[in-house]
Parts: structure tokens; C-alpha cells; sequence
């Protein structure tokens, strides 16, 4: 059995930032893995410690600095890895859930799995629905928000809890080969051991072009445009009282009879 699990490269905005054009100033930015995709790997690498003859790919869209991401994947315990990159990729101005889903779509069709792990949704862009995309693409059965999984290899079968709006949680079994977008909490996401760190630098890591995939460059065409990026105004500020609970109970107590909140 082969589980493909789909996973980003994120950026993380320091508290402080400027807004360089249409994005956040490099200097501004940090790079790991994205929170939903971390569950995601972890419940591929769960399923194949329960379970023999079942390998486990990364595939990711990302320049050569997200290796090292990639690479905290493998670490965790990922057979291999794929980055989609060439120089048109790079070039594209705006890579939208439609166009990603294209591009995994060709990886699907080339490594053929039995099942497709995502992130519901990513940290930055948090579209939430590139999974669902491809799904819709490769014409896998699909479920989306899923917090608990039960997974029969023989059979390909996933029992599947998700969740709904208002609460509202649906129980449901999905035939294989499956899309499944993985919600965070459905496990515990391990810490990568020095050995499987050690480990991952030997694992296949594999970097594959437009051409590779048989792909054109008119995959990269989106009618998504981004026009401007702006930080919102703050409606409210926070009030932060440092001191002693003795000193500062005071000064509390006449801030909330100013603000109307309690009887002066």
C-alpha cells in the first residue's frame, strides 16, 4: 500500500513585520512545516507502523529552500520525498488551490496511491481546499475535516469521523483510492528523533520539473489575482498591567468601571 501525504512550506510573521509590494518582507519571515500537513504525516506514518508493506511519499510545490522542510517529514518517518519546482513555477505570480491541485494531480497519476493525505488547510494562504480539488481532479472518493480515521489495508476502506458545521460531527466510511483532508488533534504529532534526522538525509528526495510531469506552462494561468496587501487596523488595544496583584488591582478595578463593564 502506498498513503501519499501532500504537505507546505509555510511562513511564519514575526510579531513585527513591513510589507514589501504584494507580500511581507523576506527579512520578516520563518519557515516551517505547515501545522495541518504535520498531523497529516503523522497519521500516514502511524498507519504504516500498524501495518506491513506500507510506504509513505511526501510530495510538495516549493522552491529548493523547502527541502529542509521536506526533509523534518522524512525525519519523522516518510519513505521519500517529491518537490514540484522549475523555473516557471518560480515565475508564477499566484499559485491558487486550482493550479496546486494540477500539479499533484500529474503526481498522483505517476505514483499511483492507495490513499492521499492533506492538511485541511494551510497556515498562510488557508484557502482549505487544495484536497478537495484534487480529489475532484484524479476522481478519488473524498472527506474533508477528518479528526479520527480507521483505515483497512486489505480492503482500502476508511472509517472516517468529520467535522461539520454547528458542532456537528459525521460519521461515514470512504471506499479507496481516497483524498482524505486531515483536521489537527486527530493525533499526536511526534518530534523528530536526532536519529530520524540522521536518518533523512539519506531517504530519496526527488525534484521534478513542468517537463517531468508533462506538464505545459499554461497549468500555471489562475484567474485568482492578488491586488494588495495591507495589515487591518486594530479596532481595540490590549492594556497590559505589569506589577504585583496588589498593585495592579486596583488600577484594574477603575478600568472596568471607565469601560461600563461592572458598577462603580
Amino acid at each position: 500500500m502506498k498513503v501519499l501525504v501532500t504537505v507546505k512550506e509555510v511562513a511564519e510573521v514575526d510579531d513585527e513585520f513591513a510589507i514589501d509590494g504584494l507580500d511581507v518582507d523576506e527579512s520578516y519571515l520563518e519557515y516551517d512545516l505547515n501545522e495541518w500537513d504535520d498531523y497529516a504525516v503523522e497519521e500516514a506514518v502511524q498507519l504504516s507502523e500498524a501495518n506491513d508493506d506500507v510506504e509513505v511519499v511526501t510530495v510538495t510545490v516549493g522552491p529548493e529552500r523547502a527541502d529542509e522542510t521536506i526533509r523534518m517529514a522524512l525525519a519523522k518517518g516518510a519513505d521519500r520525498a517529491l518537490r514540484v519546482w522549475d523555473d516557471a513555477i518560480a515565475g508564477a505570480e499566484f499559485l491558487d488551490p486550482g493550479t496546486k491541485a494540477q500539479l499533484l494531480e500529474a503526481i498522483v497519476e505517476e505514483e499511483e496511491p492507495d490513499l492521499v493525505l492533506t492538511g485541511v488547510q494551510s497556515g498562510d494562504d488557508a484557502f482549505g481546499a487544495t484536497g478537495v480539488a484534487l480529489a475532484e481532479r484524479v476522481g478519488f472518493e473524498w472527506a474533508a475535516v477528518v479528526n479520527d480515521l480507521e483505515h483497512d489495508v486489505e480492503a482500502n476502506d476508511s472509517s472516517v469521523r468529520r467535522e461539520l458545521e454547528g458542532g456537528v460531527e459525521e460519521l461515514t466510511d470512504v471506499e479507496g483510492p481516497a483524498v482524505l483532508t486531515i483536521q489537527t488533534g486527530i493525533n499526536e504529532p511526534r518530534y523528530a528523533s536526532l536519529r530520524g534526522i540522521r536518518q533523512a538525509q539519506r531517504k530519496p528526495l526527488d525534484v521534478q520539473t513542468l517537463d517531468d510531469l508533462g506538464l505545459e506552462e499554461s497549468v500555471l494561468e489562475t484567474q485568482v489575482e492578488l491586488t494588495s496587501m495591507y495589515e487591518p487596523e486594530s479596532e481595540s488595544d490590549a492594556v497590559i498591567w505589569e506589577g504585583a496583584a496588589d498593585e495592579t488591582a486596583g488600577e484594574l478595578a477603575s478600568f472596568l468601571r471607565d469601560s461600563g463593564v461592572v458598577e462603580g
